[in-house]
């Protein structure tokens, strides 16, 4: 009697037929504008939007034709197109930003933690660089003039300032429809976690906790 041993062959045909049948199944629409109205974000994106109701304006976006406000603390405006701002973008790993930043102005020290990031100099000047994440932190630091552009790869702390005498124009593109964001200053010091912990785990003087806390909206 032949033995048969428990090993899975796999002969071409079958391979080819895989194959095809996955890219059919990862190809199963081509696009998957989100409908926010029918359901909540998941990992891999909004629900889809009845293809019928699908027009050519959800593939649009006009919100990076002019900048916001920078009458604010870190002089500057941020306006985004990720996927809660253009539905289009749902599923299709992309996102973009337009950074308006007046002289002395700064994009403060942040993290994106689902995507890298590029940056593209419209107009003006400014100074960015990021801190690798290996034991020696060791800063990459750039100044960037008009038509120059710089990466920051995913995760890492990074910051640019506009360091020019005009207001800088900034795009920014991400490998992420909903790259995440969070802000170091307010993460550290704009929250209700008790100043004397704050110090423990920053090694900042409590004083100066306070100091910050009081600055950036955090109690405790």
């Amino acid at each position: 009697m032949t033995s048969h041993s428990n090993k899975l062959f796999i002969t071409p045909i079958v391979l080819v037929t895989l194959i095809s049948i996955s890219y059919h199944i990862s190809n199963a629409a081509d696009f998957c504008v989100a409908d926010f109205d029918i359901g909540f974000q998941t990992p891999s994106g909004y629900p889809c939007k009845n293809l019928s109701l699908v027009s050519a304006s959800d593939f649009k976006y006009s919100g990076l034709v002019t900048g916001g406000s920078t009458a604010n603390m870190n002089k500057v405006s941020i306006i985004r197109a990720f996927v809660q701002q253009f539905p289009g973008l749902n599923g299709l790993g992309m996102g973009a930003g337009r950074l308006d930043i007046v002289p002395g102005g700064a994009i403060s020290a942040h993290t994106h933690w689902y995507a890298s990031e590029m940056i593209y100099v419209v107009e003006g000047t400014v100074t960015a660089g990021f801190v690798s994440g290996v034991a020696t932190n060791t800063v990459y630091l750039n100044k960037l003039s008009k038509g120059e552009i710089m990466i920051f790869p995913q995760g890492l702390v990074h910051f640019q300032v506009n360091t020019g005498t005009d207001t800088a124009v900034v795009l920014a593109t991400y490998g992420s429809e909903d790259p995440g964001t969070q802000i170091i200053s307010p993460a550290l010091f704009g929250n209700n976690l008790p100043s004397f912990l704050v110090e423990k785990a920053t090694n900042i003087d409590e004083a100066e906790v306070k100091k910050l806390k009081a600055l950036l909206g955090g109690s405790g």
